[in-house]
Parts: structure tokens; sequence; C-alpha cells
């Protein structure tokens, strides 16, 4: 029975942790790159370049300081468990990702800048008595990084970066664990922190053409071991056999390669591209080890993915600029791992925004994403809704998601 109950809650957690990261990694970054789908490699024009291509901080003069918000507002359902035709809703939530950037440039082609972001926040929530209970209940990951950079235009229109990635991580993961033949369940609750992971940034801007530039920028892979307690409450009869105490656990976020081109059309319109490839493979195991339970390790099985982005510029006059972009971004696991702590798919995602000086000094960039997934049937599922010894109660059915997305990003030209 011990060894039965820690099994299934771990192989839980290790299930959690990498389908959460795989979906909901964020590109809530500045508003006007979140405007343009993120097709910013090749323009990186503001603050925000620190993040998207550092090398695009040689465009700028001075001091040049960016702070802003995004409102995300993910939302999921689930139809099933096959041939069940029950919807079960995801409990609503908001979450506000920030960024801060802040860029000087020095008139002999240096230029420095820090950023502070959050590449991964956000999170699911299902009820705790949902068919779904002994898979998730909730899940809910954050990282955030500070980007110290460095750019150097070493010939005029090509410029070089390099970024010192340093990043912290907490994570929460709970579910509902069955007490059978025991009335009721149990509930298991991880609550972890990383910190003092480091990773690093190249980047890459070229102007062949004066109406045509090129970005490339690539991110690298970074480790966050996390370390944080099991707690789980139910019978008191079975409280020996549950996990508990204290826990670690590695998570490998992939390397991000990424290209990208813009071209000024006319005198008013810019166009822009990006291909963005994710490395997931990469991460090939989790391991969790418990203090005082036996380790369990389990396969991740992701595979490398890729996102492809397009945006468009209309200047309609100096002051005023209209932007709208559209991405696709390619499902990195096979639907038999699909689970609820994250329902991922194909997304499609749809932005527009407007850019506004309003003073010399001062201007703002408001946005909004509408993000759909794919609608994603689930038929090979292999994943165990019902775990007791000998069952195989598949979770097949049909996942639909959603999230409204709206940013704000305030810039000050000192």
């Amino acid at each position: 029975m011990k060894r039965l109950l820690l099994t299934i809650s771990v192989v839980f957690i290790a299930y959690s942790l990498q389908l959460y990261a795989g979906g909901f990694q964020q590109n809530q970054h500045g508003a006007r790159a979140k405007a343009l789908g993120g097709a910013f490699t090749a323009l990186a024009n503001d603050p925000s370049a620190i993040y998207w291509n550092g090398a695009g901080l040689t465009q700028f003069s001075g001091t040049r300081l960016m702070l802003g918000t995004h409102i995300l507002a993910p939302a999921s359902t689930f139809r099933g468990v096959a041939p069940s035709t029950t919807n079960y809703d995801m409990e609503s939530q908001i979450f506000t990702p920030t960024h801060l950037f802040v860029s000087h440039t020095l008139d002999n082609g240096w230029a420095f800048g820090l950023g502070f972001t959050q590449p991964f926040g956000s999170g699911t929530k299902w009820g705790e008595d949902w068919v779904g209970k002994y898979i998730a209940t909730e899940t809910k990951l954050q990282t955030f990084v500070f980007l110290p950079t460095v750019a150097y235009e070493f010939y005029k229109g090509y410029s070089v970066s390099a970024t010192l990635v340093y990043s912290f991580a907490n994570v929460l993961i709970e579910r509902m664990i069955t007490q059978f033949p025991f009335e009721g369940d149990a509930k298991i609750s991880l609550d972890g922190d990383a910190g003092s992971a480091f990773g690093y940034n190249f980047g890459l801007m070229g102007k062949p053409l004066d109406w045509l530039t090129f970005g490339f920028s690539l991110r690298s892979e970074v480790e966050y071991n996390f370390e944080g307690t099991a707690t789980t409450t139910g019978s008191e009869v079975l409280a020996a056999n549950f996990p508990k105490g204290d826990i670690t656990a590695t998570l490998v976020t992939p390397m991000n390669i990424t290209g990208g081109i813009a071209a000024v059309i006319t005198d008013q319109i810019i166009l822009s591209m990006d291909y963005q490839w994710v490395g997931w493979s990469s991460y090939d195991v989790l391991a969790v080890e418990f203090a005082d339970f036996d380790d369990v390790s389990s396969p991740r099985e992701y595979k490398d993915s890729y996102i492809l982005r397009f945006g468009a510029q209309y200047q309609y006059n100096e002051n005023f600029a209209l932007l709208g972009g559209v991405y696709f971004d390619k499902m990195p696991v096979e639907t038999e791992l699909l689970n609820p702590s994250l329902p991922d798919s194909d997304r499609l995602g749809f932005s527009f925004g407007v850019n506004a000086q309003i003073t010399e000094h001062f201007s703002l960039t408001g946005s909004y994403m509408f993000l759909r997934g794919e609608q994603t049937t689930v038929s090979d599922s292999k994943v165990n809704y019902y775990p007791i010894t000998g069952s195989e109660a598949m979770f097949n059915g049909t996942y639909n998601s959603k999230a409204n997305i709206f940013s704000l990003s305030l810039q000050y030209d000192f």
C-alpha cells in the first residue's frame, strides 16, 4: 500500500511539471511585441529588445525605461471521460506577468541594458470533486528572470549582444488521492522553490539594405533545482503510507533559437516575420527525490517544436501607429500524454494594438491577443484517472482552451 500510494503521487508530480512547462512558456515581454504576434526579433526597437534580441539596443540613443504588465485570462474545458459527454470547466483565474527594462546606449557603439520579466507565469485549477481529480486539481508555475545585457555595433548596421540570465522560480502542484478501500479522498500538495538558476542569451542584428533587417537570437536552457515539501491530508489510518516531507525535483526549460526578418514596405508600413525553434527534446527524464521515501523518475517524451510569427505596423502619423500580428505554436507532446494539469494543443493567436507618442519623452503601447487552442480529442491516453491496482481507466476525452491577453507598456526616454 505504501509503495502504491507513493508511486501514484510521484508519477502525478512528474507529469504535472513536464506538461505545465511545455504549454505555458510565456511570451509576455512587452506590449509592442505582443501586438506584433511576437515577430520582433528583427525589429527589437524598444527596451524589451533586452529579452527578444539584445543586439537591437544599439539602435537607440541615451537612456530608455519601459515598465508594463499583462493580464492573462486562460480558460479550458474537458468533455469526457469518453464515452461520456459531460463538460467540466477549469476555474477562472487571472495572471499578471510584469516586465521592466532599462537601457543606455553610448555614442561609441556600445549599449547596456537590464531587464526583469517572467518567461513562465500561469496555472490551471479544477474542482476537487471533478472527474480528473486524481490527476490534477491545481498546478501553478512561475519563473522570474533578471537579464543584464551588453550589445556592440561592430560595423555600421550590424550588432551583437550577450545576456546573462539569472532566474528563480516557484511551483505549486495539488491533486486528490483515492483512499480505496476506505471512503473519501486524501489531498497531496507539493509547494517548492528554486533559486539561483543561470543561463545565457545571444543576439545578432544586421541591416544589409535600407529597407531590410534581419535578427537572430539564442536563449539557452535553464535548469531549475526545486526544493520543497510534500504534504498529504487524509485518513489518519493511512497517514503513514502517504508521501510527505522534503522533496526535490529538477526542471529544465528548453533552448530557443529564433530567426527573423523585417521589411519596410512603404514609409508607413513595416512587415516582420519570425521562426522560433523550441528544443523540448533535450529534457529526457524528470527525477523526483523524497527525503523519506523511495526516489522515482519519469520519462518526459517531449519532441522539438516551433512557433511561426507574423507582424505588421502601420504608421498613421508621426505620433500614432497601428499594430497587428498572428502566430502559430506547435504542440510539443503527443496526445496520449495530455493531462489536465495543462490542456496543451496547437495554438493560434491573433493580436492588435496601438502605439502612441504622448509627449516628446513619453509613449505607451496597448495590445490585445486572443489565443485559441485547437480542439484536441484524446483516444489513446496513457494517463490513468482512477489509479487502483489492476485498473486501466484511461483519461480519454476532448479538450478546448483559449486565453485573452491584455498588455500595456509605458516608456520614458531620457
